[in-house]
């Protein structure tokens, strides 16, 4: 017993989302009661379980653990929301809603009830409603950066370009480090016509994670775009020499990925490259 509480715990210490061994650990202590004997951890490892129950289908296990938890925190927050879960999981989405809606009802700021709120809404095809109780969250919480790419996402299906991009420019400044999210920012700046700025981003990518594909296939599209609109237009931001520089490289070095020893099958090889070669 004493073993599996320890990693329980150091689960728990570590947020690490193992449900089939926090199942396998956690059924035992529970079903024969040893539970108890952990006194105030007792209740974690029934939060614990009931959560890892619900993520494997489990519903049986995740009902006796809520009850257990319901039954020595009548009226918690904490436990209606894994209430709310458990209807979830079953499919009873508008029931999930009512009691997340509840929760929100009497404290506005309980921050995971709102975020079930959000993924619920999504599930039930209602987007318009998912980015309102978002961006109502993110006005308290805005410096949840996995919030704002949750909303860029949702404004993306919607086709919503400019508010998908403004909530990248959130991200960024709470995450300026990572590649990634420079990354889908330039996409979508891409996806704009906003070849210019689109372009610093994709070099922003390659800066931070060198010889980044998708990165370099990005710095070449934008300037082979900036290209043709300067020789028609006979100006823009960047010098056509620069560009023509930025545009070199990134064939040069796309072509020298693709030729890497088990970079890709020959044939794959020769079209990338003819291609790479055209644009």
């Amino acid at each position: 017993m004493v073993n599996a509480a320890k990693v329980l715990q150091d689960l728990r210490a570590s947020a690490e989302r193992k449900p089939d061994v926090v199942v396998r650990l956690g059924k035992p202590l529970i079903d024969s009661g040893a539970v108890l004997k952990l006194d105030t951890d007792a209740w974690l490892v029934y939060e614990q379980v009931a959560i890892a129950a619900l993520d494997i289908g489990d519903d049986g296990l995740s009902l006796k653990c809520i009850y257990a938890l319901e039954t020595k925190f009548p009226g918690s927050a904490r436990v209606r929301r894994l209430k709310g879960m458990q209807l979830e999981a079953i499919g009873k989405l508008a029931e999930a809603g009512e009691v997340y809606k509840a929760i929100l009802e009497e404290d506005e700021t309980n921050v995971l009830a709102s975020k079930r709120q959000v993924m619920l809404l999504r599930a039930m095809g209602l987007p318009s409603e998912a980015i309102s109780a978002l961006v109502k969250y993110l006005d308290v919480n805005y410096t949840d950066f996995e919030g704002w790419l949750q909303l860029a996402d949702l404004y993306l299906d919607e086709l919503m370009y400019a508010q998908a991009a403004f909530c990248m420019e959130e991200v960024l400044m709470l995450q300026p480090q990572n590649h990634i999210f420079h990354l889908k920012y330039a996409e979508i700046l891409y996806t704009q016509d906003n070849f210019q700025l689109a372009l610093k981003q994709f070099c922003r990518v390659v800066e931070l994670c060198r010889d980044h594909v998708r990165g370099l296939y990005g710095i070449k599209m934008c300037a082979s775009r900036l290209l043709k609109a300067a020789r028609s237009k006979d100006e823009a931001a960047t010098s056509q020499e620069d560009l023509e520089a930025m545009d070199l490289l990134a064939t040069e070095r796309l072509i020298a990925l693709y030729g890497a020893p088990g970079a890709a099958a020959e044939s794959s090889k020769v079209a990338a490259t003819k291609w790479i070669e055209t644009q």
